[in-house]
């Protein structure tokens, strides 16, 4: 029907998995309406309301989904929902004219959606969780590399490279706790219909049927509920709380802007001259049009297109929210059908984007150890302080003759970048230095190499949690 003469959204075939993309499907949505009307229709068998034929007719055709059909008579009578009970009802001889008994559209829709959004967190959970796997054995296998950290893009003491894997990971780990959280609240609207009193449930049960079970409105749709695994919201209006959109969209936009800080750290870090880390690069892979010898960091710029997007969905959810006036407007009906998919579409593929990224991430050495040491004896000065201090020197004399050497070494090397830094020496031959400390221990201490504190531990730890959390059988 669509092909690519036509406008087709990216998420159709660009950006999101194929198994995202079924959950969100046309056709997926509307077997899960058929699902909840088959529920419907047989716990209201077991309220004498309908026969069991009908039910098992409902049932037997559940599955035979036709979107042209429905889409034809939409066209038609201008009601999604009505399209499809009617496209439904034709293949329904038995019973077909029993189909929605009771309910109102958002009794359906809405519990298809909580069923549908819970389909989506499961997937998007389990690609975090594998994501998170992978980041663990980095963050592991990196613990106590020594690196130099950088505050305000300055560099500023040394910490490990799996110390800053480990700052990412508990971030996304985060995220986890909170996608999982969000998963286990979801609720249906239940069965209230059209203004949320049950009062047509109420109706139809009113007086009980010779031989059936008897009831009121909420034990049927206890029972209905029961049948689709989904707890129903204790009260509600035509519409389930729309505020679960809006914390639902809270989570995913949560990750996107943890996958967000990741990406465009490792855009720094792949820049020159840091050029420590980059992503991968396919030895066909293409970087620019113009200039041959580019390596554009084109998946962590992706990364951060797309997580600016996923950010301002929750807003337009928190609108839904607010402005649903009274018992219920429709205004939120035509942007939920854009704002639910893309969250999901988009939290899947910033997932698989940056799993793969971090799969195939670059760490170079030797460059690290490069930048380390050119750097880190300034950040060292701290310790060297410190032992002059324990050696009876006056703190800040210290300070004074640190700060004079360090000034005139930034000095030299923004002059000359590729020199090594003269720092060591300076401080290493200042004679107020030399009148507590050797020169060879000067020396020992500007070696920044192991002044990262308990960074590896911590990241360890992280690493820990991490696989607690994602049940990989963590070692002490």
């Amino acid at each position: 029907m669509y092909d690519h003469e036509t406008y087709l959204s990216p998420l159709t075939w660009r950006y999101g998995s194929d198994q995202m993309r079924r959950i969100w499907s046309e056709g997926h949505k509307r077997r899960l309406w058929r699902r909840v009307w088959v529920a419907l229709a047989e716990t209201q068998v077991e309220f004498g309301l309908v026969t069991p034929e009908q039910a098992a007719d409902l049932r037997a055709h559940a599955g035979a989904v036709d979107v042209d059909r429905a889409l034809q008579i939409e066209a038609e009578i201008k009601h999604d929902l009505m399209a499809e009970i009617k496209a439904f009802a034709e293949q329904c001889p038995v019973g077909g004219g029993i189909i929605h008994l009771g309910a109102t559209s958002m009794d359906i829709e809405d519990n298809a959606d909580a069923l549908r959004l819970r389909e989506a967190l499961d997937l998007l959970i389990d690609r975090l969780r594998a994501l998170l796997a992978d980041l663990a054995g980095l963050i592991e296998a990196r613990a106590g590399q020594a690196c130099m950290a950088y505050t305000h893009l300055q560099p500023a003491e040394p910490t490990t490279v799996g110390y800053r894997l480990a700052q990412y990971g508990f971030d996304l780990l985060t995220d986890l706790e909170e996608l999982q959280r969000v998963r286990a609240g979801v609720k249906g609207k239940g069965f209230k219909g059209a203004t949320g009193t049950s009062a047509s449930y109420t109706q139809l049960l009113s007086p009980p049927q010779p031989g059936a079970k008897a009831g009121r409105a909420k034990e049927l749709e206890a029972a209905i509920m029961a049948r689709l695994d989904l707890e129903a919201f204790p009260v509600a209006t035509q519409v389930y709380p729309r505020k679960q959109d809006w914390l639902l969209l809270n989570a995913v936009a949560g990750l996107a802007g943890s996958l967000y800080k990741f990406a465009f750290d490792l855009r720094i870090l792949q820049a020159q001259p840091f050029g420590e880390w980059s992503e991968p690069f396919g030895s066909h892979q293409v970087g620019s049009s113009a200039m041959p010898f580019k390596r554009n960091p084109i998946n962590s710029e992706n990364l951060d297109s797309l997580a600016r997007l996923v950010a301002t969905l929750p807003r337009v959810a928190w609108d839904n929210a607010a402005h649903t006036l009274l018992e219920r407007t429709l205004d939120d009906k035509s942007n939920r059908r854009l704002i639910l998919s893309q969250a999901f579409l988009l939290g899947d593929e910033l997932v698989g984007r940056a799993h793969r990224v971090m799969r195939g991430l670059v760490i170079r050495d030797a460059v690290v150890a490069r930048t380390l040491g050119l750097y880190g004896t300034f950040a060292a000065t701290e310790r060297l302080l410190m032992e002059l201090a324990k050696a009876g020197a006056d703190r800040q004399e210290m300070h004074e003759v640190i700060r004079q050497h360090s000034l005139a070494a930034w000095d030299a090397l923004q002059e000359d970048p590729a020199a090594p830094n003269p720092l060591l020496g300076l401080l290493s031959a200042d004679p107020a230095v030399l009148a507590f400390l050797p020169g060879a221990r000067v020396r020992a201490l500007l070696d920044a190499t192991g002044y990262v504190g308990d960074a590896p531990e911590r990241a360890r730890h992280v690493a820990h949690l991490i696989r607690e959390a994602i049940d990989e059988n963590p070692e002490p």
